[in-house]
């Protein structure tokens, strides 16, 4: 049924009229009928002035189990920094845990279906939080979203980078300042914590503390981001970054949208050259941070003096901490382990590392890609360790049984208690590694084997190596599986000529690795400079009944690249000195790994990584981001085996 409000105001004043004499005579109908042409109901109200919004609405949030408080809080400059409380409702005092980021407070907030519980709003981390009594506040760095001030990416601490008298160490005291002044809900104490960027922020706040301050989780951390984090690894650029840049600094709402000339960026990066070539293509010519990054290619006193793990050593760490890390971190493997082993020497130093992707700790975490753990970790790790963790520093709780590292095993997939990290190195690195060599005929060999050889392979800058099965989708795009390339099978790189893969024994007892393994590279090239990616693999049994589809799977334990003409000084780049045999040595990610009997070791080693990092021209160039065309050429490179030759340092434990 259809409620009509204009015939049903006919029909009450119809009913209010007087009855009629009871001659019951019904009237003549009347022309045009009976409204007259100028009625106007009496009782429907005017538009009001103003407009139907009211100035003020109370929006009926009774059943909501969290109130959201919007601040702008002062800093030591005037600037003021938009924050966002979401406060436990029922009242009582509650521990801050201060999130400090440049992706948007308010996005942080409206994560899910808006609605009355935590968990619509907040990442199940932060939701379990509130649940547990925390309030939770996400504040925009000074500079982004809704934040004053200038945004500088990875605001460099107050010196010789930074001559301005704030830094997201004041921003981050300044703030906890505030808000255990000025939140009526506050216990007076405050905890840090972030993921990725924001675990750098929280990582600042560790300089110069705050007294309130008293735990920090730094999640994944950008920590050193030209040895092993965001913008180099060693040297080698990773320009699948470039989309990021753009994104993060083109404006202050990060509303400028990167855009791609195509659907595969292997053919799009290929097709621009360098790397300094597209993004002069896409303006980034105009952003001041892109500029910075393509004039300092090599680890010269800008990025050593922005290094958070460097920067964290200089003074002894007060404030309990928590620095949590991925095994298979996509985008900051790096972060979190060196930052634990700059401030072990202090007991306020603890380790978590998860078999995660990036930022994987804060949800739900049973699987990664092909692999499958049996349990939620992400949930173990929050509810076990996180939680605990925070309930003494936070809420005067009793001690928690925290191990100083906590680890998950991959292989036989249980979490491990240790007293210190790396367990390989407890006697010192590298003597207490064990090699494993490359040995003639693709084999490899836990012994010093009786040959010596060299393989080879041509290595052309026009038909780079891809670093996963194309087609390679920028890592934000539609139908991106970025966060699980480090897990993809590498049978797609062992089936090229232009990669080497050396293959151990099939085992018959358990191989547990625990800590870094050190690569020992001796090649040559043909050329003047060259990259070197070495690949530490976990092959499965050809016939798997587990999971038949993980039959031969190639499974990546650690591996990572090394730019040659670093190899002596990464602060001063050389060249390599053609067809003459050279030694390289780096270390790969740390792994806590179980290798089960029936599986086999692999290496592979490779000379380019593409589109992930930028195509070396193999010519030594001043600088690689403005390579030209014709600097790009194809080298012959050489791998050594035998006694003398190349082998992997590998962290083994009993």
């Amino acid at each position: 049924m259809t409620f009509n409000k204009f015939a049903f105001g006919a029909l009450a004043l119809v009913l209010a009229a007087p009855v009629l004499a009871e001659t019951h005579v019904q009237p003549a109908v009347r022309p045009g009928g009976d409204i007259p042409a100028d009625f106007h109901p009496a009782f429907v109200p005017p538009i009001p002035k103003g407009g139907d919004i009211p100035q003020h609405f109370t929006a009926p949030r009774g059943q909501f189990q969290y109130v959201r408080r919007e601040l702008r809080i002062p800093m030591r400059d005037g600037a003021k920094l938009y924050t966002v409380l979401i406060i436990p409702k029922g009242g009582g005092k509650f521990p801050i845990m201060l999130d400090r980021t440049p992706y948007s407070a308010d996005k942080g907030t409206s994560r899910g279906t808006f609605g009355p519980l935590p968990e619509n709003i907040l990442s199940p981390a932060y939701a379990e939080l509130v649940r547990a009594g925390y309030i939770v506040a996400l504040e925009d760095v000074r500079g982004k979203y809704k934040s004053e001030g200038d945004y500088v990416m990875n605001r460099p601490v107050r010196g010789p980078l930074n001559p301005t008298s704030v830094d997201h160490a004041t921003d981050a005291y300044d703030t906890i300042d505030w808000l255990v002044k000025n939140v009526a809900e506050s216990n007076g104490r405050v905890g840090s914590i972030g993921t990725s960027y924001d675990g750098f922020t929280a990582l600042m706040s560790l300089v110069n503390p705050h007294p309130a301050l008293k735990a920090s989780v730094p999640i994944n951390p950008m920590v050193d981001v030209w040895k092993g984090d965001d913008w180099f690894h060693n040297g080698a650029f990773r320009q699948e970054m470039i989309s990021y840049v753009y994104g993060q600094t083109a404006t202050k709402k990060s509303d400028e949208d990167w855009f791609s000339a195509g659907y595969d960026d292997y053919v799009t990066f290929l097709g621009y050259g360098s790397a300094g070539a597209y993004g002069h293509a896409m303006g980034m010519d105009q952003l001041p941070f892109w500029q910075r990054l393509t004039e300092h290619p090599a680890y010269d006193e800008y990025w050593q003096e922005q290094a958070v793990d460097r920067i964290l050593a200089r003074a002894p760490l007060t404030v309990p901490t928590l620095f949590v890390d991925s095994l298979w971190d996509q985008e900051d493997i790096y972060g979190a382990p060196a930052a634990f082993e700059a401030t072990k020497a202090s007991p306020n130093a603890h380790l978590v590392m998860g078999p995660w992707h990036h930022g994987e700790a804060n949800g739900a975490a049973s699987t990664l890609g092909a692999l499958e753990w049996g349990s939620d970790t992400g949930k173990w790790f929050r509810q076990n360790v996180m939680l605990p963790f925070l309930d003494q520093y936070l809420k005067d709780g009793r001690t928690a049984d925290i191990a100083r590292v906590t680890a998950f095993e991959v292989g036989t997939n249980q979490w491990r208690r240790f007293g210190d990290w790396p367990q390989a190195c407890a006697k010192g690195c590298p003597s207490n590694l064990t090699p494993l060599y490359l040995a003639p005929n693709s084999r490899l060999s836990l012994g010093a084997p009786a040959g010596s050889g060299t393989d080879s392979y041509i290595s052309d800058p026009s038909k780079p190596v891809t670093y996963r099965a194309r087609p390679n989708l920028s890592p934000w795009a539609n139908g991106s599986t970025w966060r699980f390339w480090l897990v993809d099978d590498q049978r797609f790189a062992d089936a090229r000529p232009d990669v080497l893969s050396y293959a151990g024994p099939v085992l018959t007892q358990p191989l547990k690795l625990a800590g870094n393994p050190l690569v020992h590279l001796r090649a040559s090239t043909s050329g003047t400079d060259s990259d070197w990616i070495v690949k530490l693999i976990d092959v499965y049994p050809d016939q798997y009944p587990q999971k038949p589809e993980m039959g031969g799977y190639q499974l990546a334990i650690a591996m990572d690249v090394l730019r040659a003409r670093y190899r002596n000084d990464p602060g001063k780049p050389t060249a390599v000195p053609a067809n003459e045999p050279v030694t390289y040595e780096f270390a790969l990610p740390t792994v806590n790994y179980t290798l089960q009997p029936g599986h086999r070791l692999m290496v592979q080693v490779q000379s380019s990584w593409f589109p992930l990092y930028d195509r070396n021209p193999q010519t030594f160039v001043p600088n690689i981001f403005y390579a030209k065309p014709g600097d790009y050429r194809a080298a012959t490179q050489r791998v050594f085996t035998g006694p003398a030759g190349t082998w992997i340092g590998l962290p083994v434990v009993k």
